[in-house]
């Protein structure tokens, strides 16, 4: 496989990035969401929402990385301020997905390191990261080192899912272990 590099997403990304969302979240949710949401999920519909939050820097999803092998955008991360705004955790990754074909390879691990360092270069030395309760690919997160918090209910497209808090409170010693 030719991996590139990861990098910033860029406006021509948008497409891929709803490709991988909707392809991860069939993979991944099947089971866990109604299958009529997964059903009538739009790769036209979501690339276009990506690219609204790419060109808007107010936008609190628009700082991404993705990576790519063969021209072709095959994860991403969304990263930011922690949008519940708690002190304790100031930086959050709001999503992170793979396609399924490229999963175990570190491309995960790897997001998760350039964005706890791009959260540090703003000033946000702690984050948080919220996955589904029931996801099977939740402990990902506490191999990282990533503490469970607490779980709290949280709407997911429309449905009301459990969802998971994982956080760290020091991203340099995040990156340390291995980014």
């Amino acid at each position: 496989m030719n991996l590139a590099e990861i990098r910033a997403a860029q406006l021509e990304d948008a497409e891929g990035i709803a490709k991988v969302i909707v392809s991860a979240w069939r993979d991944t949710y099947r089971g866990l969401m109604p299958d009529h949401v997964l059903d009538h999920l739009s790769v036209e519909e979501r690339a276009e929402r990506w690219k609204k939050r790419l060109e808007d820097g107010i936008d609190p999803y628009h700082r991404v990385l993705v990576t790519e092998a063969n021209g072709r955008v095959t994860g991403f991360a969304s990263y930011g301020s922690n949008l519940e705004d708690d002190p304790q955790y100031r930086g959050e990754i709001h999503a992170l997905y793979i396609l399924n074909e490229y999963r175990s390879q570190g491309l995960g691990r790897k997001l998760v390191f350039r964005a706890a360092s791009a959260l540090l270069d703003l000033n946000m030395n702690s984050m948080v990261v919220w996955v589904l309760s029931a996801n099977p690919y939740r402990k990902f997160y506490e191999r990282l080192g990533g503490k469970y918090l607490y779980e709290k209910p949280g709407l997911v497209s429309g449905i009301l899912l459990e969802k998971t808090a994982y956080g760290w409170e020091d991203l340099n010693s995040l990156i340390e272990t291995g980014g």
